[in-house]
């Protein structure tokens, strides 16, 4: 059950053929994407994935929910590569959810399956944020037809209220709902660095 936690640890290696087919996927995109990073080449990626294996695990996860993680940047004062959920429209895997645990325990009728933030943190990812998730849309044009919640400051959150975003009319919008709240055309998007 989504409210409660699990006492089972998840392993978070994958098998060497699982990890070769999610190497070979993230290469293609980063081929084809080539103006989300134009200055990284992919040897020097792959070696840090290589290094990493709980961030593979995390980046399959990111996959397996719809999201094609890609390679958006380096962040310059840690040295590691940032990984955005890139689909065209929100991770079809993780929508149909509210926005945390809270707001999960509020519902009373027709709870969600899940909540964003709990199921970021099960992946391994953060939820972008509001300056991430307008980074991301200068990379290219997402969520026409969906939306995505984004980190929500605390003073919103303490009200009761989450933030999302989508684009529409050639622009951004942050929009505000109750946090328990949850949408068929809602889901999240997130960050990995390695």
């Amino acid at each position: 059950m989504p409210g409660t936690k699990n006492s089972k640890k998840k392993n978070k290696t994958l098998p060497v053929v699982l990890q070769e087919e999610l190497l070979a996927i993230l290469k293609n995109r980063f081929e084809k994407n080539m103006k989300r990073h134009q200055e990284l080449k992919w040897d020097t990626v792959q070696a840090r994935l290589k290094a990493q294996a709980d961030k593979l695990w995390s980046l399959h996860e990111m996959e397996k929910t719809g999201g094609e993680p890609d390679v958006v940047g380096v962040d310059k004062k840690t040295g590691e590569y940032i990984f955005y959920d890139c689909s065209p429209e929100s991770p079809a895997g993780r929508r149909s959810l509210c926005y945390d645990r809270q707001a999960w325990e509020l519902r009373k009728e027709h709870k969600p399956k899940s909540n964003a933030t709990d199921m970021a943190a099960a992946m391994g990812i953060d939820l972008l944020t509001e300056a991430e998730y307008r980074q991301l849309q200068q990379l290219g044009t997402f969520d026409t037809k969906t939306s995505s919640w984004i980190k929500t400051p605390e003073a919103i959150r303490k009200l009761g209220g989450a933030l999302f975003c989508d684009y529409r009319y050639g622009q951004v919008f942050v929009y505000h709902n109750g946090a328990e709240s949850y949408y068929a055309v809602r889901g999240f998007r997130g960050i990995l660095r390695i």
